[in-house]
């Protein structure tokens, strides 16, 4: 299985963000967890703080061949309905991750653009989102090659 993980705005900056919220860890430790936690599965990581980047790399999920997409849109989750819109023209298992739990963030944070073209959503337990949202792939992913096998 192949899963591109797309990050947004500020994700960079893992380890100097608020720890409550966001962990120690900085990004390419984030990464090399979730490749060493699920070593099986190749992955592909992408961040970029442009909106239009990140669009495109949505756009091109499907050709480029992945099996899913994980995306933390960071702050474009709360404003970016041109992301939604891009989610939602591809398709492939897609879940939304989270390190904290915007739900109990503020007022701004909780509205969510993304939520309602994903098959799923992961947050407020940091790495272990990932991990949740990993599993939860893994298992749509057996679930579809199911139905597309001719008996």
């Amino acid at each position: 299985m192949n899963i591109l993980v797309i990050h947004g705005p500020n994700l960079n900056m893992l380890g100097k963000r608020n720890e409550k919220h966001y962990g120690t860890f900085t990004l390419d430790e984030l990464y090399q967890e979730i490749a060493d936690y699920f070593e099986d599965i190749e992955f592909s990581f992408f961040q970029t703080s442009y909106e239009g980047e990140m669009i495109d790399v949505i756009h091109q999920a499907e050709a480029d061949g992945y099996d899913a997409l994980i995306i933390n849109p960071g702050a474009y989750t709360h404003t970016s309905i041109a992301i939604r819109d891009a989610l939602e023209c591809i398709d492939l298992i897609k879940v939304e991750v989270h390190l904290s739990d915007i739900e109990q963030r503020e007022d701004f944070r909780k509205i969510d653009y993304i939520k309602d073209v994903c098959h799923a959503r992961f947050m407020g337990k940091k790495i272990d989102s990932y991990i949740e949202a990993i599993k939860f792939i893994e298992s749509a992913y057996q679930e579809e090659q199911m139905h597309d096998i001719d008996v």
